[in-house]
């Protein structure tokens, strides 16, 4: 029995160690780091200059930060409710015995194959410019009506001005979002019996009450799960806010994760002082902000016990 264990010790080792060097180490220092002024990431421990929690009672102050908190908030809050509405919509039609399934779900799914970069830049070059993009075109009809009742200035929309840019960006990042959710949904919605519709139709049970009855109360699991990993991706959100930002940190386009990298990295005149310390306090605050949410939707959402 004990050389058993010996061997199984062996064998787990290597994959502990490099867990722990790859994923706690950085985890820990970057919570200590939070606790410092720091110049420079890679600057020695020996240089840090405790501060106490000074870098997270600046934040609580620091206007630029605030703001990429509540932009968190409405991709996470608004993007999140019509990510997960149409990725429950969609998984639901195609579990429903359409034909050409598995090509529609191919087709919603293929966003998520495409580079973040590469998505942004289509949307950006071939939907959202003012003189060719395909919502320039779209809108061109609403603009010529509002024109010609007197409402011209109204109709004239550019997609990319500071007006008008978070929105665009969060539809553009939340059609490239729909399809990775509405396969976690599928796979949910396959594992239900069929049986159980069945019994639920003859019952005379409507297709609302059959979801509301039947579907829904198996899927919670499944949409805790997707609540969760929708907070996780929110969270992360800096590609897509890079790409469309005009200016270095563009306060319509801003998020926390693009706040700590230019704490860390700097940027030119915008961020004055380079406080890799402050970019650690951020990164320990979204790390709360989604612990926070994962213990808030498991209260919420409560997976009940059904035997089926």
């Amino acid at each position: 029995m004990r050389r058993n264990k010996a061997v199984i010790a062996a064998f787990i080792a290597p994959a502990v160690l490099i867990f722990c060097v790859v994923f706690v180490y950085p985890i820990l220092r970057t919570v200590y780091m939070s606790f410092f002024q720091v110049e420079n990431a890679t600057s020695s421990i020996s240089q840090w200059v405790f501060v106490g929690t000074k870098n997270f009672t600046d934040l609580a102050r620091i206007e630029l930060f605030k703001i990429s908190l509540w932009n968190l908030f409405r991709i996470w809050a608004i993007g999140g409710a019509g990510v997960l509405t149409l990725g429950l919509l969609f998984a639901i039609i195609l579990n429903s015995g359409i034909r050409f399934r598995k090509f529609f779900r191919a087709a919603i799914y293929m966003p998520n194959v495409i580079s973040a970069v590469a998505l942004a830049t289509m949307w950006i070059q071939y939907v959202y410019n003012p003189k060719f993009g395909l919502a320039t075109k779209a809108w061109l009809g609403v603009a010529n009506f509002l024109e010609s009742i007197g409402l011209g200035p109204f109709g004239k929309i550019n997609w990319t001005d500071s007006d008008h840019k978070f929105w665009s960006l969060l539809i553009a990042y939340c059609f490239g979002m729909v399809g990775y959710h509405m396969l976690i949904f599928s796979g949910g919605i396959e594992k239900i019996p069929v049986e159980l519709y069945e019994a639920a139709t003859i019952d005379g049970a409507s297709r609302p009450q059959q979801f509301f009855k039947v579907t829904y109360p198996l899927l919670k699991g499944v949409i805790r799960t997707n609540i969760t990993m929708w907070s996780i991706t929110s969270v992360g959100f800096f590609v897509w806010s890079q790409l469309f930002a005009m200016v270095t940190a563009d306060t319509q386009t801003i998020t926390p994760m693009v706040y700590m990298y230019l704490q860390v990295f700097g940027a030119g005149n915008v961020v004055t002082e380079r406080n890799a310390g402050l970019g650690a306090a951020v990164g320990v605050v979204l790390s709360l902000i989604v612990v926070a949410v994962f213990i808030l939707t498991t209260a919420i959402v409560r997976e009940e016990e059904i035997e089926f």
